[in-house]
This record gives C-alpha cells, structure tokens and sequence, in this order.
C-alpha cells in the first residue's frame, strides 16, 4: 500500500511539467477542498484507501494538515483505493500548482464517476476505470531455466544421457546449492524443480 506523505506517484502516470501547471479558479477554501475528497471517497465506498502527497500530516491521527499552504514544490496528489467492484485503483491530479487544488480535483473526477454509476451506465463506467484506474500489473515472473541447464549440461548431450547420471549431476549440485551447506533456498527450488522436470523427461518416478 502506499504512502501518505510524501507522496507515490503511481508509476507509469506521466507528470505535468512545472511550468506547465495553473492557479484553478475555485472559491473554496483549502480545508473544504480537502474535506470534499474525503467525503467523496465515502459516497463512493472506497476502502484500504491512502490519499498520497506532500502536504504534512497531522501527528495525532494522521489527517491530512490543512493549516499549511498547498504551494508545493511537488503539488501532485494520488489516491489509492479499492470498491467492492474495482480491486486496487489510483486516481492522481498534478495540474494545478496547489496540492488541495489536485485533491479538489480528484474530488469532482469522483463525483462525475458516481454520476455515471447513478445513470446505470455501467459499462462506461467500467471502460472510464480500465482507462485510468488500475494500478500497474506487477512485473511477471522470469522465466524457469530448462532442467537440463539448472543441471549444468549441455542441450545437445541430454540425448546421450541417462536418468542414472542425471540423478548423479543433481546429487552433486544439491550438496553445493542446500541451504545447510552454504546454499539457498531459491537455488535448492530451483534445482528440486529441475530434477522433478528431468525424471519425467526420463521416464522416472517423480
């Protein structure tokens, strides 16, 4: 889960360059703006939520300190939630120059999504959250070495072996790679898996 302070940005968003960012019109004042996320996250029905930023929080509860100005050097906002329906989402705003600005921001993006959900268009609410929602998929697993390179042997001389002498190859590795003996557990999977993988090759009991 994220941070709240300072901020996670979602990895991948792009980021508005400084120079890029504006002063919003809004009459409202900070501790509203801030105030109208929190509320619009409820209506929502969000839970496991964490509104990430820079503007300090306070020591007593963790609430977000809105007797502090909001002109950051990094005034990005991003909120990670889960609803009953979307599993682990993020919505984040660093358009304008004010942190409380963004959260006000985030606020009415909410507020417009509960609208569709209201209209029952529940289709264009799905395609709104694939577009924006989801957090990154984590990085995919390597992928498993063949058994006969975890066993240290040539592709082309598996033909002119045996399950005997790889049964050897795998019993001299192990005493090496077994966490009793100056190994890991990683490395004694890997070859346990390796071994498994041969014996069938071979015709063996697994």
């Amino acid at each position: 889960m994220a941070d709240k302070y300072p901020l996670q940005w979602p990895e991948g968003w792009k980021r508005t360059p400084t120079n890029m960012r504006r002063r919003s019109n809004w009459k409202v004042s900070d501790a509203q703006m801030a105030n109208e996320l929190v509320a619009e996250l409820r209506r929502f029905g969000t839970h496991a939520t964490v509104i990430s930023s820079n503007v300090p929080r306070n020591a007593r509860d963790g609430s977000i300190k809105v007797s502090v100005s909001g002109l950051l050097d990094d005034p990005g906002v991003a909120v990670y939630y889960s609803t009953s329906k979307w599993k682990e989402r993020v919505i984040a705003c660093d358009k304008w120059d004010n942190a409380f600005h963004n959260m006000y921001a985030i606020a009415r993006t909410i507020h417009s999504l509960r609208a569709i959900e209201r209209a029952g268009a529940s289709q264009i609410l799905d395609q709104a959250f694939t577009a924006f929602g989801a957090l990154p998929a984590a990085a995919a697993a390597p992928a498993a070495r063949p058994w006969w390179e975890v066993l240290g042997i040539e592709e082309g001389a598996v033909r002119f072996l045996d399950l005997t002498m790889c049964d050897a190859k795998y019993r001299e590795l192990a005493r090496a790679a077994h966490p009793d003996r100056g190994g890991s557990d990683a490395a004694m999977a890997e070859l346990n898996r390796a071994r498994e993988e041969m014996r069938r090759h071979y015709g063996g009991c697994s």
